[in-house]
């Protein structure tokens, strides 16, 4: 599997600032290494003793392959759990001002094009891009994929940022909850469907057990440490935005995902871990014991030669 975190030095970032929101971005993996609004940091700040990471995003596979691999029309490719955008380096293609007097970047275009490196382990030739917005107080995360190539190409995408629980002085993790918002019409007399838990093994591969997933009030996960015991919980069937906030305190963060089917939820397991990522996820892991062929893997984004993808969904702090 080739090395893709080699050579690579984590010596610059790319700042965006509105003066409501300022955020700082890595060229490795355009990965957030700040999101701050007001002056006062919301998101996970790293901590090897829980998970050093702060929001990676993921291409062209989302979480585990079985053995690490999968096929492509029969041949083998070896892949890292969530692909190798976490450590591969983005070179900026944009960087636009909102004004010329003070200089502040407002949106960053960030660009991943096939490489030897890439084509060892995902044979096909794609430009990803990696666009980042700030509107107001909302940072706005578009995905673009291009397929370079005549043959479909067929991938996963999504984001893992971690944010910090509590914000505030004074609270404690168990005050927040991750309350789903249902837009207009969305929900009959206040209450929604009951979201599906996809069923993960304890290796954290699909298992097949998918079961329903009641809500609190019938829209809201109270967090505890002790949710992250089996590892992430990812359900679909959801409104397509959910907040992470406290009826304690003022302070809270909003992930919009329209274009998703899945949204994630984790910390590090078994731990009094002081963060929850929010991930936003357009397709699944393998099948526990299958080495998946991705051409026929569900849920998969295909991707016709010479078509273009764009996701966006976004991050409101408040």
């Amino acid at each position: 599997m080739p090395d893709f975190s080699a050579g690579i030095e984590a010596e610059m970032e790319y700042c965006l600032d509105n003066g409501t929101l300022s955020v700082r971005v890595s060229p490795l993996g355009g990965e957030l290494q700040s999101v701050k609004k007001d002056g006062k940091e919301y998101l996970w700040q790293g901590d090897p003793a829980y998970w050093d990471g702060k929001a990676p995003n993921l291409f062209p596979y989302i979480a585990r392959l079985t053995k690490e691999t999968c096929t492509v029309h029969g041949k083998a490719y070896r892949m890292p759990i969530h692909g190798f955008l976490p450590s591969t380096e983005l070179t900026a293609e944009v960087q636009e001002k909102e004004c010329q007097e003070d200089g502040r970047a407002v949106r960053l275009v960030l660009r991943l094009d096939a490489d030897e490196k890439t084509l060892a382990c995902y044979p096909f030739a794609f430009i990803l891009r990696i666009i980042y917005e700030l509107k107001g107080d909302t940072l706005q995360v578009t995905y673009e994929v291009e397929n370079g190539g005549e043959e479909e190409m067929y991938f996963g995408i999504g984001g893992h940022p971690g944010f910090q629980v509590p914000l505030e002085d004074g609270l404690s993790f168990e005050d927040y909850f991750l309350e789903f918002e249902p837009e207009k019409d969305g929900a009959k007399n206040g209450v929604m469907e009951t979201p599906v838990r996809v069923g993960f093994s304890a290796a954290c591969f699909l298992n097949g057990e998918d079961q329903p997933y009641p809500l609190q009030d019938g829209r809201r996960i109270p967090l505890r440490h002790d949710l992250f015991d089996d590892d992430a919980i990812v359900l679909t069937g959801t409104p397509k935005c959910v907040a992470l906030r406290s009826e304690k305190g003022s302070r809270g963060v909003r992930v919009r995902f329209p274009q998703m089917p899945y949204i994630g939820f984790w910390h590090a397991v078994k731990k009094p871990a002081p963060y929850v990522c929010i991930e936003p996820w357009s397709s699944l892991p393998s099948r526990q014991d299958v080495v998946e062929e991705l051409s026929e893997q569900p849920g998969l984004v295909h991707l016709k030669g010479k078509g273009v993808y764009r996701n966006t969904w976004s991050i409101q702090l408040f």
